[in-house]
């Protein structure tokens, strides 16, 4: 039994020392750097408020009847709205905290105009007069 002992003893010792370890790790890891975002209701308490939502209105007008418009959405989606009765206006809303609002149109008479509102204050205004008229307004960052 004494010669089963002695031989035995380092790899009982390695085995002892490694279980500790473990133990201790596994009472460790709930205290330092654990966070618990997917168990249910372990949201984080303090999350700051949303940015403001941005209200941006696209408004076409001209006097013609009808307008092929091309404008980006929020999430800079490219839309298209074909032979659309004047004048139009769309209003998009994001909480994003930033747009790049854009809107391309031409209509059928020899004037029309686009106009971008970002939270009720226009950020750009162009009219363009001549036969089926073409007119654009860009925000580079609303």
């Amino acid at each position: 039994m004494l010669r089963v002992a002695r031989r035995a003893w380092v790899p009982l010792l390695v085995i002892v020392v490694v279980a500790l370890g473990l133990f201790m790790v596994d009472r460790l890891h709930g205290v330092f750097g654990k966070t618990e975002l997917t168990r249910q209701g372990a949201g984080l308490v303090n999350d700051p408020a949303p940015f403001n939502p941005k209200v941006v209105t696209y408004e076409i007008y001209g006097d013609g009847t009808t307008a092929t418009i091309n404008y980006l959405d929020l999430n800079a989606q490219p839309q298209k709205a074909k032979d659309v009765a004047l004048p139009w206006s769309l209003t998009l809303t994001t909480t994003a905290p930033a747009a790049s609002p854009n809107i391309v149109a031409q209509g059928d008479g020899d004037s029309i105009s686009c106009r971008i509102t970002v939270d009720g204050v226009v950020k750009n205004e162009n009219r363009s007069d001549g036969l089926n008229a073409q007119t654009f307004c860009l925000v580079k960052s609303a």
